[in-house]
């Protein structure tokens, strides 16, 4: 089931070469899949958090599985920022759309950054782990602050 999920994420993630106006008929469609893919990755997030900050024993298999998921997730919901997709529901920023290559620049360091906390994770080193996580957290952090309303 797992290899199943992760078939179906890659083949999500090789689509992202389209514009998003050609993978959502509808603008209010293009933020439900942006919305739901960072949910995703957020879950796991959380889930790799908690072993950081020691709310549960590290566990180096958990890690791995965790920040897979999260290095998939990285690569699916930024061609979901097209033309039309800046009203609705969402906490974007306008600053998405005015300031596109910074915000490019943004999606591609987290995408790069949950690469490097995946290969951390297979380790099994808890000190790598931590230390891939917290660049992992600061570029999620820093893109939330520049372009996601509070």
């Amino acid at each position: 089931m797992k290899k199943l999920l992760l078939s179906l994420i890659t083949l999500g993630a090789v689509t992202i070469s389209f514009s998003a106006s050609a993978q959502f008929a509808k603008p209010e469609d293009a933020i439900k899949y942006r919305k739901s893919a960072l949910t995703v990755m957020g879950t796991h997030n959380a889930r790799l958090a908690a072993m950081v900050n020691g709310k549960v024993p590290f566990d180096a298999k958990s890690a791995a599985e965790n920040a897979e998921i999260v290095a998939d997730m990285a690569k699916l919901p930024w061609a979901a920022f097209g033309e039309g997709t800046d009203t609705g529901d969402t906490k974007a920023k306008p600053e998405v759309w005015k300031q596109s290559a910074k915000f490019k620049e943004a999606a591609d360091k987290l995408q790069a950054e949950t690469v490097k906390l995946l290969a951390a994770s297979k380790t099994g080193k808890e000190d790598a782990f931590k230390t891939a996580f917290s660049a992992t957290a600061g570029a999620c952090k820093s893109c939330h602050d520049d372009f996601r309303a509070k």
